[in-house]
Protein backbone atom coordinates (compact mmCIF):
# COMPACT_ATOMS: atom_id res chain seq x y z
CA UNK A 1 0.00 0.00 0.00
CA UNK A 2 1.52 3.46 -1.07
CA UNK A 3 0.86 6.75 0.35
CA UNK A 4 1.09 10.20 -0.55
CA UNK A 5 4.59 10.62 1.43
CA UNK A 6 5.48 7.68 -0.62
CA UNK A 7 4.94 9.85 -3.82
CA UNK A 8 6.25 12.47 -2.78
CA UNK A 9 9.88 10.65 -1.82
CA UNK A 10 9.69 8.55 -5.34
CA UNK A 11 9.74 12.28 -7.22
CA UNK A 12 12.17 13.81 -4.83
CA UNK A 13 14.70 10.84 -6.91
CA UNK A 14 13.95 12.39 -10.22
CA UNK A 15 15.58 15.92 -11.32
CA UNK A 16 14.29 19.35 -10.88
CA UNK A 17 10.99 18.34 -9.36
CA UNK A 18 9.26 20.77 -7.51
CA UNK A 19 6.07 20.69 -4.97
CA UNK A 20 3.11 22.74 -5.02
CA UNK A 21 -0.89 23.05 -4.98
CA UNK A 22 -3.38 23.06 -7.61
CA UNK A 23 -6.58 23.52 -7.26
CA UNK A 24 -5.77 23.02 -3.77
CA UNK A 25 -4.59 20.13 -4.56
CA UNK A 26 -0.66 18.59 -3.54
CA UNK A 27 1.13 18.83 -6.92
CA UNK A 28 4.46 17.70 -8.53
CA UNK A 29 5.68 19.74 -11.24
CA UNK A 30 9.18 19.54 -13.40
CA UNK A 31 9.46 22.96 -15.74
CA UNK A 32 7.00 24.28 -14.20
CA UNK A 33 4.46 21.12 -15.96
CA UNK A 34 2.31 19.27 -13.59
CA UNK A 35 3.00 15.60 -13.72
CA UNK A 36 1.40 14.12 -10.58
CA UNK A 37 -1.13 15.64 -8.72
CA UNK A 38 -3.73 14.45 -5.58
CA UNK A 39 -7.01 13.96 -7.12
CA UNK A 40 -9.87 13.38 -4.65
CA UNK A 41 -13.35 13.19 -6.62
CA UNK A 42 -15.22 15.60 -6.88
CA UNK A 43 -19.33 15.68 -6.10
CA UNK A 44 -20.15 15.62 -10.32
CA UNK A 45 -17.18 12.76 -9.91
CA UNK A 46 -19.46 10.66 -7.60
CA UNK A 47 -22.60 11.01 -8.94
CA UNK A 48 -20.93 9.75 -12.12
CA UNK A 49 -20.43 6.65 -10.17
CA UNK A 50 -23.79 6.18 -9.58
CA UNK A 51 -24.74 3.31 -8.11
CA UNK A 52 -21.24 1.79 -8.29
CA UNK A 53 -18.57 2.01 -5.07
CA UNK A 54 -16.27 4.89 -6.57
CA UNK A 55 -12.38 3.51 -5.56
CA UNK A 56 -11.60 4.54 -2.07
CA UNK A 57 -8.34 7.30 -1.62
CA UNK A 58 -6.13 8.70 -1.56
CA UNK A 59 -6.01 8.70 -5.51
CA UNK A 60 -3.16 9.85 -7.88
CA UNK A 61 -3.68 11.62 -10.78
CA UNK A 62 -0.62 10.94 -13.35
CA UNK A 63 0.69 12.21 -16.82
CA UNK A 64 1.18 9.75 -19.41
CA UNK A 65 2.63 10.09 -23.11
CA UNK A 66 -0.68 10.08 -24.82
CA UNK A 67 -3.71 8.17 -25.08
CA UNK A 68 -2.22 4.87 -26.35
CA UNK A 69 0.15 4.79 -23.65
CA UNK A 70 -3.35 5.81 -21.55
CA UNK A 71 -4.75 2.70 -22.84
CA UNK A 72 -1.69 0.19 -22.24
CA UNK A 73 -0.94 1.69 -18.66
CA UNK A 74 -4.52 0.94 -17.38
CA UNK A 75 -4.87 -2.47 -19.52
CA UNK A 76 -1.46 -3.73 -17.76
CA UNK A 77 -2.94 -2.98 -14.01
CA UNK A 78 -6.23 -2.16 -14.16
CA UNK A 79 -6.78 -3.26 -10.17
CA UNK A 80 -4.64 0.16 -9.32
CA UNK A 81 -5.11 2.30 -12.07
CA UNK A 82 -8.13 3.67 -13.62
CA UNK A 83 -9.69 6.38 -15.25
CA UNK A 84 -12.88 8.82 -15.12
CA UNK A 85 -15.21 10.31 -17.19
CA UNK A 86 -13.62 13.59 -16.23
CA UNK A 87 -10.20 12.58 -17.70
CA UNK A 88 -11.44 11.12 -21.69
CA UNK A 89 -9.25 11.92 -24.38
CA UNK A 90 -6.77 13.66 -21.66
CA UNK A 91 -3.69 11.89 -21.33
CA UNK A 92 -3.53 10.95 -17.95
CA UNK A 93 -4.34 7.94 -15.44
CA UNK A 94 -5.54 7.83 -12.36
CA UNK A 95 -4.10 5.33 -9.48
CA UNK A 96 -5.59 3.67 -6.52
CA UNK A 97 -2.60 4.74 -4.07
CA UNK A 98 -3.79 1.79 -1.61
CA UNK A 99 -3.70 -1.08 -4.65
CA UNK A 100 -0.53 -0.21 -6.44
CA UNK A 101 2.65 -1.58 -6.17
CA UNK A 102 5.67 0.33 -5.17
CA UNK A 103 7.67 -0.79 -8.51
CA UNK A 104 4.32 0.22 -10.58
CA UNK A 105 4.15 3.65 -9.14
CA UNK A 106 7.52 4.40 -9.51
CA UNK A 107 7.63 3.80 -13.21
CA UNK A 108 4.50 5.53 -14.03
CA UNK A 109 5.80 8.77 -11.64
CA UNK A 110 8.89 8.28 -14.41
CA UNK A 111 6.86 7.66 -16.89
CA UNK A 112 5.05 10.82 -16.02
CA UNK A 113 7.88 12.87 -15.46
CA UNK A 114 9.02 12.08 -18.86
CA UNK A 115 6.05 13.00 -20.66
CA UNK A 116 6.34 16.47 -19.69
CA UNK A 117 10.15 17.14 -19.12
CA UNK A 118 12.05 19.33 -21.60
CA UNK A 119 14.48 17.29 -23.58
CA UNK A 120 17.55 18.77 -21.59
CA UNK A 121 16.08 16.92 -18.35
CA UNK A 122 14.92 14.01 -19.73
CA UNK A 123 18.57 13.19 -20.77
CA UNK A 124 19.50 13.14 -17.86
CA UNK A 125 17.17 9.90 -16.90
CA UNK A 126 17.79 7.91 -19.89
CA UNK A 127 20.59 6.18 -22.08
CA UNK A 128 19.03 7.52 -25.34
CA UNK A 129 16.49 8.92 -27.21
CA UNK A 130 12.98 7.34 -26.25
CA UNK A 131 14.71 5.01 -24.10
CA UNK A 132 12.55 4.57 -20.35
CA UNK A 133 14.75 2.56 -18.77
CA UNK A 134 15.83 4.04 -15.97
CA UNK A 135 18.74 2.44 -13.75
CA UNK A 136 18.16 3.20 -9.62
CA UNK A 137 14.59 5.31 -10.31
Amino acid sequence: MATVGDVARLVSELPEVTEGERHGHQTWFVAGKAFAWVRPFSKADLRRFGDEIPPDGPILAIRVDDLGEKEAVLAANPDAFFTIPHFDGYAAVLVQLRKVSRTALREALTDGWLAVAPAKLRGRLTDGPGDKDIAGV
